[in-house]
């Protein structure tokens, strides 16, 4: 026996499925991207406690190639929940904001995820990418 839904009731359904449907596949890819560190030397597999990209650091002229890498590697793998251009759209962390945001906090976060949903990227991005990603993130002007 088939169920019998009135037209305002069939319209309430259909809405509800696209709506769903929506809100599902609007969240994006989450699948890890490669990134293509080019240029930025291979930090090899010891997490480092420091941004070595950052201006000042071991490696700090290559800034400018840590930041172009970054945000492109940001697009690919942070962008989806963290926001376009490191500006959160509400669901995630903005960030730029973050109070714990030194660089030890910052690379075990990556590289071992949280218990609150955001995956591991030890086996997708290597640290090079990683620093690169956050130097990129450090570029973007903070909040007024």
């Amino acid at each position: 026996m088939a169920l019998s839904f009135p037209f305002t009731g069939r319209a309430l359904v259909a809405t509800g499925l696209i709506l769903g449907s929506a809100v599902a596949l609007g969240h994006g890819d989450v699948t890890p991207q490669h990134v293509d560190t080019g240029p930025l030397p291979d930090l090899g597999k010891d997490a480092l406690v420091e941004n070595p990209f950052r201006e000042g650091n071991e490696y700090g002229q290559l800034n400018a190639d840590a930041v172009r890498i970054g945000k492109a590697g940001y697009a690919g793998n942070c962008a989806v929940c963290h926001g376009i251009e490191a500006m959160s759209g509400g669901l995630t962390p903005d960030l730029r904001e973050l109070t714990e945001w030194d660089d030890e906090y910052f690379i075990g976060r990556v590289m071992n995820g949280t218990e609150r949903g955001m995956p591991s990227f030890k086996s997708n991005l290597d640290q090079t990418a990683i620093w690169a990603i956050k130097t990129y993130i450090e570029s973007v002007p903070q909040p007024e």
